[in-house]
């Protein structure tokens, strides 16, 4: 067995290579809650961690590029644990012969993301490779973060009785990213919806604390394998109503086309989230008070009686199982 390009599509194929090999080899306590961030316990001090690649084909679309990308996806990843975003490393991968002026430009847009985000950029490594021996430039950061007092996201905290809601339209940047590369002849004014959510989430925490049981980012694998993730962590399961769940017309319509679900399509600037709900109302109201919230939707609920499934309720009256995302849509999207 060799390693393809769907084991890094976030789909099942990624969760197979991970508890086969990496889980395997690095289990402890504080990797089996999640494996691409942690929460780290020093004194009476809680701080959030996280790492992540990025590479991207091509390096810009409308609303996003690689550079922006991975700082907004880091710190995203961060809110996810609770925590306020603080700082950041940031490594590169060079293609020998790759243009300076390019680099320029990823690196502009690193700066400006990192602004907006409220975190600095602290250190780094940079290698060079021979050309032909990466595709032009690849991006690792790594964050920490400050885990709000009170807060206690994870994604084995969900319970049946518990409320599901998504911050706004899903698919979208795993859209922008197909049409840019012209090889299916649509063409859309399709935008990634790439961006941090700080403004979003901290405020959101700061006042439900507990009352918020799971914070996700869909990004890889999309809505899709991230609530198969959490049904499987909290050992539950999960009724979603299609109907319910926000995506733009263009979206929709690109994803019949070429026959994708866009259920399965990469995220990047919207998170989900599993309440108590007692404060489903409150809560999305405050979700739709931020222009980054406007389009939120409570779209299902935790059920005890389908463990670890989640269940779509389509919008024709039947159900079908929503498994994770399945064979490679798209590479290289985030």
């Amino acid at each position: 067995m060799e390693i393809n390009l769907e084991h890094g599509a976030g789909g099942k194929l990624t969760h197979e290579l991970f508890n086969s090999i990496f889980y395997k080899a690095f289990k402890n306590k504080v990797l089996e809650k999640a494996g691409d961030k942690a929460i780290l316990r020093f004194g009476s001090t809680r701080i959030a961690f996280t790492t992540d690649a990025f590479v991207m084909s091509p390096k810009k679309v409308s609303g996003c590029s690689v550079g922006k990308l991975s700082v907004t996806g880091t710190v995203n990843d961060l809110l996810t644990c609770g925590a306020i975003p603080m700082y950041l490393s940031a490594s590169f991968i060079i293609e020998e012969g790759y243009p300076i002026s390019n680099l320029n430009e990823i690196v502009r847009d690193m700066s400006e993301a990192a602004k907006a985000s409220k975190v600095s950029i602290v250190t780094g490594d940079t290698k060079v490779v021979e050309k032909g021996k990466a595709d032009g430039v690849y991006i690792t950061t790594s964050g920490i973060g400050k885990v709000i007092k009170n807060s206690n996201v994870s994604g084995s905290n969900a319970e049946p009785g518990d409320i599901i809601l998504v911050s706004g339209p899903v698919g979208t940047h795993g859209t922008a990213v197909m049409l840019a590369r012209g090889e299916f002849g649509l063409y859309s004014n399709v935008s990634s919806d790439c961006c941090s959510l700080n403004d979003l989430v901290i405020p959101l925490i700061k006042k439900y604390g507990r009352k918020i049981k799971v914070i996700r980012d869909p990004t890889r694998g999309g809505l899709a394998t991230t609530l198969n993730e959490i049904a499987q962590e909290s050992k539950v399961g999960m009724v979603v109503e299609e109907s319910k769940i926000p995506v733009l017309e263009e979206v929709k319509s690109a994803c019949e086309i070429l026959g994708i679900d866009f259920l399965s399509m990469a995220n990047e600037g919207i998170m989900v989230f599993i309440v108590d709900a007692k404060v489903k109302d409150k809560f999305l109201r405050d979700l739709r008070s931020n222009p980054k919230g406007k389009l939120a939707s409570v779209i299902g609920e935790v059920v005890s009686d389908r463990e670890k499934r989640v269940v779509l309720s389509t919008s024709i009256g039947g159900e079908r199982i929503l498994d994770m995302a399945k064979g490679l849509p798209l590479p290289r999207i985030c």
